[in-house]
């Protein structure tokens, strides 16, 4: 080996090697000037990396294998399972070597230094089909098919109740029978594979594709999608709850599973055409025909079967009946369905021919059969149980409670009847104008309880409930909520002026046709005219106190009173009262006058605050529900303070005086009071009628003993429009009216 002295080198120098510093030179390492140079470099790079105080090379002692740090995890007692592991783990180690990932990967720069090699993917794609294979056969091994049907499959009836514990109906007792299969034709059999799961015979129980496909919606979106087949969906009905998650979709896929291997197909198929829902409460495609077409399922063609197919993805979305966009969407489904026949070799092109008529269903269910008025009962007490206890439609169409309604039988049936005579009465008199005529009436307590309505004539003839229903305006009846927020809230002489206290003896101006002004001056409509309100028959009355004038139903003073108590107050007392703040007309003067268009059952309750010394407590029609026995939880109103008890106290005079005055000769027979007295703070019955300016609605609405009813009358043809019609004398005069005789009748003293 030579030196190569520097030339600078002088002799008086002198220069220190570090052993050290040089590194081992192999023994085939050639000596020219280029070698020793690379060298040089090399070691003057690993002296840099080294750290100060080790050594360049220093020797690790070998890491144990992975099944001897294993065995030492898991102790001894392991040890004879790890000991038939380790023949197989030393010939798998080489390559599980040369799987595993080294991070970041040597040999590559910038971000190829993290990308693993096509043998680490490969091996990682087998390993978690290995991992999956294994726990879905754990998991196929673990689920059972249990052996209790669930609720879905046992549907019950409910029960209604009269307010003193007798049976008033039943629903749902008959709307599920059980047929064998081979009493459903097979068009009907096919029409439902063809829309739901056409592959039924030749799948597993589950679609794959069905199944990923929800689990990539939920986990993507939250919510969970369909694709199951109809062994999966008998398995929902049957076995599970409705649940929408991923734990009852899994659970529902293993059943199915293990259920296609333990039933035939037959069996699968016949009991999910029996327990299936198909709306209108039925369960099971043997109701669903008769609910639907009024026949037994062995009576069906295929275009009847594939409309019922149809209601499998949602009665509530396929039920034509319902509204417009339902019988589109049914429609479009029915004719799918038959074509989805055609191309799956289930009907012929010939036969499929002749259906070209969407078989239209009718337009009730011919099995809910419970009586001309209890429906109209029947239904506000379903919509309340439901909505107050939190039941949902599939569970309360399940059946299995009993629901204790508020109703009175004696009142209904008096109510009833009173309604039934005046309407009769008035089909012989004016039979052109009662085609169109329209009654509805409902009694409500001072403590919120409904104790009778009239719907309608009848609920199979006519569904919608005219006590309900929120057509015409309230008229005049509705200035006794004028009369309390002005007694309540003061008035305002000027728009920035201070709260003027109204009494009764408060004088307003009783002329026919005054301007109602502001605290600017006349108050203008848009097409520029005055605003002004008329009395009837064009009365003038002058000055007049608000009690007189309550007395006498003179309109003017009321419009005035609104605009100077302030519009938005007389709406918000209004509302505190019980009017649907959807019903409440617009703040214009009007408003004062009744362009408001409360319910029949609305009214009512809002009289019934004045009675209760102004406490206000929203109407119900349930006290009690029970299912099997057991109490179910029911959010039941509370009264609250609509307005101050002298304020009620006075209301309630102003409107007994004003039934003294229009109607004296009934004043002893006090229509049901004892001694002149109804209590609650209301010393005598009281009343009012309503009259609107276009002659479209009559009203009477009155207290007595703590009972308020209200009764409307109008004319709409159905037939052409849901504008209201003028009443055209129907009503009779206002002081002997129609409504005034049903109300009559219907409070009179109970036998």
């Amino acid at each position: 080996m030579q030196l190569k002295v520097p030339a600078s080198f002088r002799a008086d120098e002198t220069m220190q090697l570090r052993v050290s510093d040089i590194p081992d030179i192999p023994e085939n390492t050639s000596s020219d000037n280029t070698g020793t140079s690379d060298r040089a470099d090399r070691a003057d790079k690993a002296g840099r990396a080294e750290k100060p105080g080790r050594s360049g090379n220093p020797r690790k002692a070998p890491r144990p294998s992975l099944l001897a740090r294993l065995s030492a995890a898991l102790g001894p007692r392991f040890a004879p399972l790890v000991a038939v592991l380790a023949p197989y783990a030393a010939r798998l180690a080489p390559y599980a070597r040369k799987l595993r990932p080294l991070y970041p990967r040597p040999g590559r720069a910038g971000w190829r230094r993290w990308i693993p090699s096509w043998r680490q993917v490969v091996g990682g794609f087998f390993a978690s089909m290995g991992l999956s294979a294994m726990f879905l056969v754990v998991a196929y091994a673990a689920t059972d098919v249990p052996d209790n049907l669930n609720t879905y499959a046992t549907q019950q009836d409910n029960v209604y109740f009269w307010a003193d514990g007798s049976p008033m109906a039943r629903t749902g007792w008959v709307q599920r029978q059980a047929m064998p299969l081979e009493d459903i034709p097979e068009d009907v059999r096919w029409a439902v594979l063809a829309a739901e799961n056409a592959s039924f015979y030749s799948d597993p129980g589950i679609s794959f594709k069905g199944v990923s496909r929800a689990l990539f919606r939920t986990l993507g979106q939250g919510d969970t999608q369909g694709g199951s087949t109809i062994t999966q969906q008998y398995v929902k009905n049957v076995y599970l709850s409705q649940d929408q998650t991923i734990r009852r979709k899994f659970t529902e896929a293993m059943i199915s599973l293990k259920l296609d291997n333990q039933m035939s197909k037959d069996d699968i198929l016949e009991g999910y055409l029996n327990t299936s829902w198909f709306g209108r409460g039925t369960y099971g495609i043997q109701r669903a025909a008769q609910a639907y077409y009024g026949k037994d399922v062995s009576e069906l063609n295929a275009s009847e079967g594939a409309f019922l197919a149809s209601l499998l993805k949602g009665a509530g979305l396929y039920d034509p009946t319902l509204n417009s966009a339902n019988r589109a969407r049914a429609v479009e489904r029915w004719s799918w369905t038959l074509d989805r026949m055609v191309e799956i070799g289930k009907l012929s092109k010939a036969e499929r021919a002749t259906y070209t008529k969407f078989p239209e269903p009718l337009k009730s269910n011919p099995l809910y059969d419970t009586g001309e008025q209890s429906d109209y009962l029947v239904e506000l007490a379903a919509q309340y149980a439901k909505k107050s206890a939190g039941i949902s439609d599939k569970d309360f169409d399940l059946g299995g409670y009993q629901i204790y309604t508020t109703f009175d039988k004696k009142r209904q049936d008096q109510l009833t009847e009173s309604v039934t005579e005046a309407r009769t009465k008035i089909l012989k008199d004016e039979p052109e104008k009662a085609k169109t005529a329209h009654y509805g009436a409902a009694s409500v307590d001072a403590d919120g309880r409904i104790l009778a309505v009239y719907g309608g004539p009848d609920h199979r003839k006519q569904g919608y409930n005219e006590s309900n229903a929120t057509t015409v305006p309230a008229g005049t009846a509705f200035t006794p909520f004028v009369y309390a927020a002005a007694l309540e809230n003061g008035v305002h002489k000027t728009r920035d002026g201070e709260t003027t206290p109204v009494t009764g003896e408060s004088l307003y101006n009783g002329d026919n046709k005054v301007p109602v002004t502001t605290p600017e001056g006349p108050y203008w409509d848009r097409s520029g005219r005055k605003v002004a309100a008329e009395n009837d028959g064009g009365r003038n009355y002058g000055q007049i106190s608000l009690r007189r004038a309550m007395e006498l139903s003179v309109n003017t003073p009321f419009m005035q009173l609104g605009m100077d108590t302030g519009l938005d107050v007389v709406r918000r007392t209004a509302e505190d009262s019980g009017f649907l703040p959807s019903s409440i007309g617009a703040q214009v003067p009007a408003l004062s006058l009744g362009s408001s268009t409360p319910s029949a059952i609305r009214m009512a309750s809002g009289y019934s605050t004045f009675a209760a010394d102004g406490r206000h407590t929203e109407p119900y029609s349930v006290r009690k529900i029970t299912k099997n026995g057991s109490r179910v939880a029911l959010d039941a109103p509370a009264a609250r303070r609509a307005v101050g008890e002298e304020v009620a106290r006075e209301v309630s005079a102003a409107l007994a005086g004003n039934f003294r005055n229009a109607h004296p000769s009934d004043v002893p027979a006090a229509r049901g009071t004892e001694g002149g007295q109804t209590g609650a703070g209301a010393a005598e019955v009281a009343g009012k009628a309503g009259t609107t300016a276009t002659d479209t609605a009559a009203w009477y609405v009155g207290t007595a003993k703590d009972v308020s009813t209200a009764v409307v009358l109008y004319r709409i043809d159905l037939g052409k429009s849901l504008e209201p019609l003028p009443l055209e004398g129907i009503a009779g005069p206002t002081d002997d009216s129609v409504p005034y005789g049903i109300w009559s009748g219907a409070m009179s003293p109970l036998d």
